[in-house]
């Protein structure tokens, strides 16, 4: 009887807060058509002429970002090639790899995903035994890292999979939330939530970092596996 009565309450609560959302959410309804009742004929047609000219932008801007190499992931192929890149866009996040590092492959996935998604931002990938001088230059040292560059300087990094919950099955929302906390691509979640959170278990499947050597550098590998 006591359970019964709880979940009679748990339903009347959980309905009265649905009924005050669903109100809230008429109340803006008809107040923007209200709005819209009281302009006159100008105003409509200079809130038209408004939108359109959005919209423009917004497709010139798309345009832009296209023919700079924005909506795919690419790989450059020397590092002459990524001062370029990083020149030409605000926003660049360039994925520093090794064909030998499976974990390397695992971002190649979700770079795909995002490069497609988000527009705004450019993706690349470097091999890094072509690039001694950049990897030194930058300090990387663990592959794979992620350099996040913003306005043609590098302002943060993703370095393996620690923060993506130290785990090889991160989701691609895992590593869109750590960009967006980088500000590096436009993140419509919440920021103070990472996806992972919930999460019960991290890293079932993290090894120890084992040394690398390239081209007489070493360099820390975040996989076990060569």
């Amino acid at each position: 009887m006591e359970a019964d009565a709880s979940v009679d309450m748990f339903s009347k609560v959980l309905e009265n807060q649905l009924l005050q959302t669903t109100k809230l959410v008429e109340e803006h309804l008809d107040s923007e058509i209200q709005k819209l009742d009281q302009m006159d004929e100008d105003e409509l047609e200079r809130l038209k002429e408004k939108r359109l000219e959005a919209l423009k932008k917004a497709q010139q801007q798309k345009q832009e970002w296209l023919s700079k190499g924005h909506g795919e992931y690419r790989e450059i192929p020397s590092e002459r090639d990524f001062f370029q890149e990083v020149k030409e866009s605000k926003k660049v996040v360039c994925h520093f790899y090794r064909d030998t590092t499976f974990r390397c492959k695992i971002l190649d996935r979700h770079l795909v995903i995002l490069s497609k998604k988000h527009l705004e931002t450019k993706f690349l990938k470097l091999n890094v035994e072509k690039a001694p001088f950049l990897c030194e230059r930058l300090r990387i040292k663990v592959i794979p890292t992620l350099a996040l560059v913003k306005d043609g300087k590098t302002q943060d990094y993703v370095v393996g999979f620690t923060d993506l919950g130290n785990t090889d099955d991160f989701t691609t929302e895992a590593l869109e939330w750590r960009l967006g906390c980088a500000d590096i691509l436009n993140y419509s979640g919440n920021l103070m939530e990472p996806p992972f959170q919930s999460q019960k278990k991290f890293g079932t499947n993290f090894t120890k970092l084992e040394k690398k050597t390239i081209r007489g550098k070493k360099y820390d590998s975040d996989s076990d596996e060569d």
